[in-house]
């Protein structure tokens, strides 16, 4: 997968997997990584899937409707992905916190939803819930971050609530920070999710 990988300072931090939204690139996050963590090594993708010469991380039938069997190949396509990129670059498979919106807050939400200990924990802007009907790996103490906007358009404060529960059913810990906002990432989002990273992981 193209994505960019930069070598963190401090060895002990969490690395952070970077997931972009529709249309972005491998580029998009990193101002907010640097700003949550700025001694961590930062592994950056970019979807391998292309909607109208967008890049995104697996493919959808419609808005707010995805392709199911698409989304399980590409979920297993990044994990094998972060496998391989944590011996290449001699990183501690178990220390990677993902950070992603929107489509790519999905495909993090669905690394949890498939594999036990793919991430360590979580900051999903805007995500949706990935698969439904499913039954969920065990993710006690996994830390989940999920940062929602009240009028929000794509993702409804009804499928942040049940996103929130999915997760807690399977032992996650999860925080909801809400924003009197749409789908955008604001700033007071951005803050809210460095504080509870600090929190969390320092």
């Amino acid at each position: 997968m193209k994505h960019l990988f930069l070598k963190g300072t401090d060895s002990s931090a969490p690395v952070l997997v970077l997931f972009h939204g529709t249309g972005g690139t491998e580029r998009d996050l990193l101002p907010l990584a640097r700003e949550i963590s700025p001694g961590s090594a930062v592994l950056s993708l970019r979807g391998n899937v292309l909607e109208n010469g967008m890049p995104r991380f697996f493919r959808r039938l419609a808005e707010g409707v995805f392709d199911e069997e698409d989304l399980i190949f590409r979920t297993k396509e990044v994990k094998d992905f972060l496998d391989q990129a944590a011996v290449e670059h001699g990183l501690d498979r178990r220390n990677f916190v993902a950070i992603g919106y929107s489509n790519g807050a999905n495909i993090a939400g669905s690394l949890m939803f498939h594999y036990p200990d793919a991430l360590k924990g979580a900051i999903l802007h805007h995500p949706m819930v990935p698969r439904r009907g499913i039954g969920l790996p065990d993710l006690t103490d996994v830390p989940v971050f999920i940062g929602a906007g009240m009028n929000d358009p794509i993702c409804s404060p009804e499928e942040t609530e049940e996103l929130s529960t999915l997760l807690k059913g399977a032992g996650a810990s999860v925080t909801i920070h809400w924003e009197r906002a749409g789908h955008q990432l604001t700033r007071t989002e951005v803050d809210a999710a460095a504080d509870w990273y600090h929190e969390t992981f320092e």
